[in-house]
């Protein structure tokens, strides 16, 4: 088969990948094969390409916001028959022994697999999975090549939200505004709560009030208007917990959703973390997944995507980095049937 490996790391401008032949994988007993058809590009492909993140094997498929179809099925497996949809996220498998996994907490097990990562990834023309880990997508009405993007950043974007904690009627606000936050925007409103935007681009200020924002503004230029019951910080920025802390109603929590972080220095614990919680987004859990796909054709989301054919993935990550995208989210169209 045809995959994009990386082997050795560079700036995506290098054109670090490599299109060559590889051997079609075949599932194991638990497994399942997928045809795929599309594949998302996610900044974290573009940090592990450049050496954000460490390589965990090289060479290496990247791609995790997959959809294919299910053309393989291993002897154990009975969620899935051949022709089925189905999709790949971050979670590629989990032990499924340990504390937390006994507990429905997998992102926290030590032995955790990371798809495009720890395992390859979906920037190829085919992808086997452990059927377990594998989501199920024949009940979603949306398109196909419109799912791609919601693997990553809507699973996470969900993820947060429940972190939250926030209930009907609560204020949630969301400092910076990329494609994740507008996922939690999604999901905040069809539940019934507020949602305030803090964000220093204009052309998301606009965005967010489009999408139906209580409030979206430069914090350079104007303060938040009212105390929040919660808050999700997206920007990889320590400097802005304490502020926010300061936001929040007493009994509220702070989510950070970034993956890094500058340092966080708490100057006055009594008034701005006394009574209040941070939590932090550590990778994703099938439950995260399940439960947004269950909603996900309910929420009446408008997915932006600029679609590339496979030859074109390293200009995709190029254009992804520069922020020079048409559309909020770069997709890789691999196959035909869609």
């Amino acid at each position: 088969m045809k995959a994009w490996i990386l082997q050795d790391q560079a700036r995506v401008e290098q054109r670090p990948l490599k299109l060559v032949e590889v051997p079609t994988p075949h599932p194991q007993e638990d497994e399942i094969r997928l045809k795929i058809l599309v594949c998302g590009v996610c900044t974290t492909d573009i940090h592990i390409a450049e050496g954000d993140l460490p390589l965990k094997k090289s060479p290496v498929i990247l791609g995790h916001e997959i959809v294919g179809i299910v053309d393989e099925v291993g002897p154990n497996v009975e969620r899935f028959r051949n022709g089925d949809r189905a999709g790949v996220y971050w979670l590629y498998s989990s032990c499924g022994k340990c504390k937390y996994c006994l507990s429905q907490r997998e992102n926290y097990c030590p032995e955790i697999r990371c798809t495009g990562w720890d395992e390859d990834g979906g920037y190829a023309e085919y992808l086997t999975v452990p059927a377990a880990h594998a989501l199920p997508l024949n009940d979603v009405q949306m398109e196909t090549v419109k799912i791609a993007p919601l693997m990553c950043p809507g699973i996470a974007g969900y993820a947060a939200f429940k972190l939250t904690g926030a209930q009907e009627g609560d204020k949630l606000g969301l400092y910076g505004f990329g494609s994740t936050a507008y996922y939690v925007l999604k999901v905040a409103q069809s539940v019934g709560i507020e949602v305030y935007v803090s964000t220093r681009s204009q052309k998301n200020i606009d965005a967010a009030k489009r999408e139906g924002a209580r409030w979206a503004a430069n914090p350079a230029k104007e303060e938040m208007p009212c105390k929040l019951d919660a808050a999700i910080l997206f920007p990889p920025a320590g400097n802005l917990v304490e502020p926010i802390l300061s936001q929040l109603e007493r009994g509220g929590t702070l989510v950070m959703a970034p993956v890094s972080a500058s340092p966080i220095v708490i100057e006055n614990y009594s008034e701005n973390l006394w009574g209040r919680d941070i939590r932090t987004l550590h990778n994703l859990k099938r439950s995260d997944a399940e439960e947004f796909f269950e909603i996900v054709d309910q929420l009446e989301l408008r997915v932006g995507t600029s679609v590339f054919s496979f030859e074109e993935l390293q200009s995709a990550l190029i254009l992804a980095k520069q922020g020079r995208l048409e559309q909020p989210n770069a997709v890789i169209k691999i196959a035909d049937r869609f």
